[in-house]
């Protein structure tokens, strides 16, 4: 039988995976470089859950190797412990217990009794979330409810200013998810993440776009008004449809200033059908409450003009390829995803079930409305038209 050496990584090695990893690269690219499968690429990254571990240090007043290797020769020269330790300015107890810990005056070797000490100093600090197991349902329920750990944190925050013992850190939550030795949060809630990954993937890693035809008459976003631009004043959404197998597809829906979210089942992608679901939405606000849509170039808005006739709402277009103009929409679709996971049938979803949906994403606070939710925005909105 032919056993395969086991694969061992140096430490400038494992410094540039994890320098790569961070930058946004693949398992498989990575992989490439290091003539490694991607599979020996993610069991390296696999043990801290993909969460790079920080660097450790030896604390300033412990023992140094090289005075380690002074107590070793002391010894071969028949010193004395307190000789030695007057030679090295250390307390005799110091040099007592560091040779009684590693074999005595018979058996020690400064290079094993080093490696001992850093081993013995492995030892993690308590996860908070383990110290407060109220505080740990608290943050699974939340995850069960599909909040992001950003959200959980900010809300924690807000509803607990005076007790630290009901805040945690949003990355402190990951890390309970993706390092299971912490013990605190169960493996399954990552599921409820909204990119449910074996590892954390980092905030780099790039998502590609596809390209989209031409759309006559359209007007570019880059005529948009600076006040849509910088988002002071509710009443411009951002639109797109979300893509499941056998031709099925929801159109979303997002208000800039608000974050508000509506989602419309529309049975295929043909101009006409998701033009009639837009005007019919469109029909359920105040017109204060919507004045332009912003959407990419899918065929889709091919009667866009019939849109703004029918509701006095003007359409602009993003430039192509370029999906961060409608950064909103992307953020929600992506929320999405959690609930309608990509390669499923769209179409097996009723408007109530979208319009449930989109009530729990409203009702879920976020960090750039200062944790406040779209709904309480959006509320707020309305009344002072009212």
């Amino acid at each position: 039988m032919v056993y395969r050496t086991r694969i061992k990584y140096t430490a400038a090695q494992r410094a540039d995976i994890w320098d790569r990893w961070q930058q946004g690269e693949g398992l498989t690219a990575i992989g490439r470089l290091f003539d490694r499968p991607s599979s020996c690429i993610f069991n390296m990254l696999a043990p801290t859950g993909g969460i790079r571990p920080p660097p450790r240090r030896r604390s300033r007043l412990a023992l140094t190797l090289a005075e380690r290797e002074e107590i070793s020769r002391g010894i071969a020269r028949d010193l004395s412990l307190r000789a030695i330790a007057e030679r090295l300015g250390r307390a005799p107890s110091t040099i007592s217990r560091e040779v009684d810990r590693n074999g005595g005056l018979q058996h020690y070797r400064a290079s094993r009794a080093d490696q001992a000490a850093w081993d013995r100093a492995h030892r993690p600090k308590p996860c908070k979330l383990v110290a407060e197991p109220i505080l740990s349902r608290i943050v699974a329920n939340k995850l069960r409810s599909h909040w992001s750990p950003e959200q959980i944190a900010g809300w924690l925050k807000r509803s607990y200013p005076d007790n630290e013992n009901r805040q945690v850190s949003h990355e402190t939550i990951y890390k309970s998810l993706f390092i299971q030795a912490r013990g605190a949060l169960k493996k399954e809630l990552q599921q409820h993440l909204r990119s449910p990954r074996a590892i954390r993937r980092s905030r780099h890693a790039s998502q590609k776009g596809d390209g989209r035809g031409q759309i006559k008459d359209m007007v570019s976003i880059r005529k948009r008004p600076a006040a849509v631009e910088d988002r002071a004043v509710p009443g411009h959404w951002e639109g797109d449809l979300i893509i499941g197998t056998n031709n099925s597809q929801i159109a979303t829906l997002v208000e800039r200033h608000t974050r508000y979210v509506m989602l419309a089942k529309v049975s295929n992608k043909n101009t006409e059908t998701v033009i009639n679901a837009l005007i019919k939405q469109a029909r359920k606000l105040p017109s204060e409450l919507y004045k332009s849509l912003t959407w990419d170039r899918g065929k889709e808005m091919h009667d866009h003009k019939r849109f703004t006739l029918a509701t006095d709402i003007k359409v602009y277009f993003c430039d192509p390829q370029s999906p961060w103009q409608r950064g909103s929409n992307e953020n929600t679709n992506g929320l999405l995803r959690q609930y309608f996971p990509k390669g499923t049938d769209l179409s097996v979803h009723s408007q109530a079930k979208l319009n449930a949906v989109a009530r729990q994403l409203n009702e879920r606070p976020r960090k750039t409305l200062g944790f406040e939710t779209p709904a309480e925005r959006f509320n707020a909105c309305v009344a002072l038209i009212g």
